[in-house]
């Protein structure tokens, strides 16, 4: 429910709301125009929020602070005192992470023949992909192709995607789609029994397949039903805290269970990292829209292990994250919301931003309103924000359309006694997605023999920037690639030496670089205690 002061600001947005609906879509940002505005007012830019790497592969490139003082510290195991032993478990194929990369990865090992271990930090399904909203692209409609989803993908990125990651990413969108339903997903479709598609931001032509708006819940849903129905073997609360080798190839990796403290060395011919992204950072302070468990831990034992990175000094801020009510700041607001019409709008009631930019733009736009314009709204705890007038939605496409179309996120704000099919809601840009990450080829691989990578983990496919649905079709494509190859490069491996010298030499680099032994990592889970009561993450084996 909004404070009376608030309602008088409402007033305003549905006093313009009439004269708004005859306005055309405002027009594009020009190249330079986007370059301006993203130079002066994405965080991205902010060079003072970013340091080099002192060691390892992408030494002496920048990356956000964050990130840098997990990837600058010490491996929770001594690998002077661990000795592996006798492995818990020894498979063609393991896979670390249980959201829609991981699973997808796991049927198409399994289905190839492999024998398959799946580790999840947390419970399988709780990831990412269980909350992402809006949709799912894939060029799948006579009057659209792949190489148009290709251009679209190509120019969100600012065109700096690498183009065989993209290729692999649009070819077998359309395959992926036919895949889900094979597997029992329920798309939302016309009374006809065709595929309701929408536009996303940045895209030049409706592909954005949907279930209502808990689009990534119901692929997740329909994964993990497969998943269990063939039995595949898994173990929860048991995140990878470092990764074996034998100086030639990846060999497995060290679990930890989360219950019993126990360490768990699993021994694999093939390992595929699907940890999913770093939300729970919160880069620059922003909040975020991910899971508890998005802590960037396959990250950081992938680069100790000599993986390189991509794009690691870029971060997506979704345009619209919840602002108001506070118990639900940071929280996504689909980009599905301004797909089926509604308009930003500033404190006056008017807009000033294309809706369906790309999303580094919209969300530049945003913080330009708040700050320089000084025509944000601030809440009742000092939280900037524009207005984003849903009701809108119903004018343009019939009473009842939001309940409809968006029942999650209704959902969440009625409870709150907000009703966006008649009052605006508040937004403001919030930490949402990992540009960057591991770099792979189009089939997953890593630079290390024995070790893939698929999902939010790896970087290249979307450039500096990703558009809205291309993350779940990432993660399916990528996820499906890496299980087959794995499998396929599992028979040709033997199980090797279950070592952590790689970890010692990344010490010792870390040591020649002057870092003092007082960071350690992964994170594994974030710690939202107050500054004063915090402890710093201690090793399991110092």
């Amino acid at each position: 429910m909004y404070p009376e002061s608030m309602r008088n600001l409402i007033k305003i947005v549905e006093k313009s709301r009439e004269e708004r609906l005859k306005q055309p879509m405002m027009p594009s940002f020009s190249v330079e125009e986007k370059k301006n505005l993203l130079s002066k007012f994405h965080p991205d830019f902010k060079s003072e929020k970013m340091r080099q790497l002192l060691v390892g592969p992408n030494k002496e490139e920048k990356t956000p602070h964050e990130v840098a003082d997990l990837i600058e510290a010490y491996s929770l195991v001594n690998p002077m005192k661990y000795k592996a032993g006798k492995p818990a478990y020894s498979v063609d194929v393991l896979v670390i992470g249980g959201g829609g990369a991981g699973v997808a990865a796991a049927l198409m090992a399994n289905e190839a023949g492999a024998q398959v271990l799946l580790s999840t930090k947390l419970r399988l399904g709780d990831a990412n992909t269980t909350m992402a909203q809006g949709g799912i692209q894939a060029a799948d409609r006579p009057e659209d192709s792949p190489v148009i989803h290709y251009l679209d993908v190509i120019g969100g990125g600012s065109f700096t995607n690498i183009p065989e990651l993209v290729r692999a990413l649009v070819m077998d969108g359309p395959e992926v789609i036919g895949w889900l339903e094979d597997l029992g997903m329920m798309f939302d479709k016309d009374a006809q029994g065709n595929m309701i598609e929408i536009h996303g931001g940045g895209t030049s032509i409706k592909r954005m397949h949907s279930a209502r708006d808990y689009t990534g819940g119901e692929i997740m849903k329909t994964l993990r039903d497969e998943f269990l129905n063939r039995r595949i073997p898994y173990i929860e609360f048991s995140p990878a805290i470092e990764l074996f080798t034998d100086g030639e190839k990846c060999t497995g990796a060290l679990l930890y269970n989360l219950e019993t403290s126990e360490l768990i060395p699993v021994q694999a011919k093939c390992t595929i990292l699907a940890t999913g992204g770093s939300g729970r950072l919160h880069i620059q302070g922003f909040p975020t829209t991910n899971h508890y468990g998005a802590t960037a831990d396959g990250l950081v034992i992938g680069y100790r292990a000599g993986v390189p990175f991509l794009f690691m000094d870029t971060i997506q801020y979704h345009p619209t994250g919840a602002a108001y009510p506070e118990q639900i700041l940071g929280q996504l607001v689909t980009e599905k919301v301004r797909g089926l019409g509604a308009h930003l709008v500033n404190i006056e009631g008017k807009r000033f931003v294309r809706e369906l930019e790309t999303r580094d733009a919209v969300s530049a736009a945003i913080i330009r309103e708040c700050t320089e314009r000084n025509k944000g709204v601030v809440t009742p705890s000092g939280q900037p924000a524009v207005w984003l007038d849903s009701p809108v939605i119903d004018l343009l496409n019939g009473e009842g359309t939001v309940k409809k179309q968006l029942p999650a996120m209704w959902r969440q704000y009625i409870r709150f006694g907000i009703d966006m099919a008649k009052e605006p809601i508040l937004t403001y840009p919030t930490q949402h997605y990992q540009n960057g990450g591991l770099k792979i080829d189009e089939f997953g691989r890593t630079p290390l023999k024995g070790l893939y990578a698929a999902g939010e983990v790896s970087g290249g496919i979307h450039g500096r920037n990703r558009l809205m649905g291309n993350s779940l079709l990432d993660i399916l494509v990528f996820g499906r690639r890496a299980g087959r190859k794995a499998a396929e490069e599992a028979k040709t491996l033997e199980f090797g030496e279950l070592g952590l010298n790689h970890i010692k030499k990344f010490h010792k680099e870390l040591k020649d670089a002057g870092i003092k032994q007082e960071r350690y990592s992964p994170m594994i889970l974030p710690d939202y205690r107050p500054e004063h009561l915090r402890q710093r993450t201690a090793p399991i084996i110092p």
